[in-house]
């Protein structure tokens, strides 16, 4: 096994510091970093950064193309290559401006973490997301069990996603006081909550109609009445872990604390919609399908900018690039519906279309 160097370890911790303190990265985004460097130490047997030269760039390269994903046991995505490279470059672009570094690395050689125009392109290439319809949200609230207290969370932590797009972390570290009943607000405090970014901003409940809010609520009296639970009880708190009859762990009720990880919640989202006899959708998926219903509901300008803000976001150009992606076949009715209304006509009504279309039908095998 090859031994760590120490300098590596020194200079590598000073970059975090730096990605934490000076870039304010997030932890995901410095682990991501973790990642990609540690990946090219390997690769490179933990040589010193300072005997960097651009052949172990090139070489890493082509082992990145040849490596398998550990878990589906394919080929590592042009994606997790293009992410894994930028991290490197960023890296030795920073490095080589360290004492001790500069006269040994040149900021050029960093460009060697690269992919050819053509993978990039594929690499960074928007591709159709997997959205929920509000019906099928509301089929799986319908489907859930309502008996436990468990159970009601479960239950609630859906319709509460589906009301107001929270991200996951969010939903993780929200809090009873943070829900207004009244007035049909959450307010997302930076300061308590787990937003993105730290951003404290309000967001009214959506009107996604069906039996959310009714949920919700139900869920709130059960807290805070039956349970008598405080405003600064988790909204939704963790399972209570215990010592079944036969030794072994098993879920015994509610915890009074939140949960320190989103995991748990996407772990309720599979099991949820896989009950319900529908494909696994995430938190983060219900952001898309807030974002897509909102630009067909919203009538003017400023509507769609409230309804923008409510997601959290401070540019409406931010929910139609990011989330408001018009799905394909909605995008088919569009672009068809503007040739029925107007002097435009269908590509597909021209007789002699149809004419080659039935031709090539009729050479279709049966």
């Amino acid at each position: 096994m090859a031994k760590h160097s120490a300098a590596n370890t020194r200079i590598k911790r000073e970059y975090f510091q730096y990605l934490r303190e000076a870039r304010r990265c997030g932890i995901a985004s410095v682990d991501a970093a973790a990642k990609a460097i540690s990946r090219f130490e390997d690769a490179i047997g933990h040589r010193d950064f300072k005997r960097f030269h651009r052949e172990q760039a090139v070489a890493f390269k082509r082992k990145l193309g040849e490596q398998r994903n550990d878990r589906t046991g394919k080929p590592l995505s042009k994606s997790t290559i293009d992410g894994t490279l930028r991290a490197l470059r960023e890296f030795f672009v920073w490095l080589a401006g360290q004492p001790g570094y500069k006269s040994q690395l040149h900021y050029a050689d960093a460009d060697y973490f690269n992919l050819s125009e053509k993978e990039t392109a594929i690499a960074r290439a928007k591709r159709p997301k997997a959205v929920p319809t509000p019906a099928q949200v509301h089929h799986v609230l319908a489907s859930l069990p309502n008996g436990s207290a468990i159970e009601k969370r479960n239950r609630a932590l859906i319709a509460f996603a589906l009301l107001t797009g929270a991200r996951d972390g969010a939903l993780a570290s929200f809090r009873l006081k943070h829900v207004d009943l009244v007035q049909g607000r959450v307010t997302q405090d930076g300061r308590e909550v787990r937003t993105k970014f730290a951003k404290t901003f309000t967001t009214w409940f959506f009107p996604v109609g069906g039996d959310a809010l009714a949920i919700v609520a139900d869920w709130i009296g059960y807290l805070e009445c039956d349970q008598f639970w405080s405003a600064d009880d988790p909204l939704f708190p963790a399972t209570e872990i215990g010592l079944g009859d036969e030794g072994g762990f098993v879920a015994a009720g509610l915890s009074r604390r939140g949960w320190s990880t989103a995991a748990p919640i996407r772990t309720i989202f599979r099991e949820a919609f896989a009950a319900a006899g529908l494909p696994y959708f995430n938190p983060h998926s219900f952001r898309d399908m807030l974002a897509q219903f909102g630009e067909r509901a919203c009538r003017t300008p400023e509507e769609f900018k409230a309804w923008s803000q409510n997601l959290g976001h401070a540019h409406v150009l931010t929910t139609l690039t990011s989330y408001g992606t018009v799905p394909d076949h909605r995008q088919a009715e569009l672009i068809r519906g503007l040739g029925e209304a107007g002097d435009m006509t269908d590509p597909l009504d021209d007789p002699k279309v149809r004419a080659v279309l039935a031709r090539l039908l009729e050479r279709q095998p049966a």
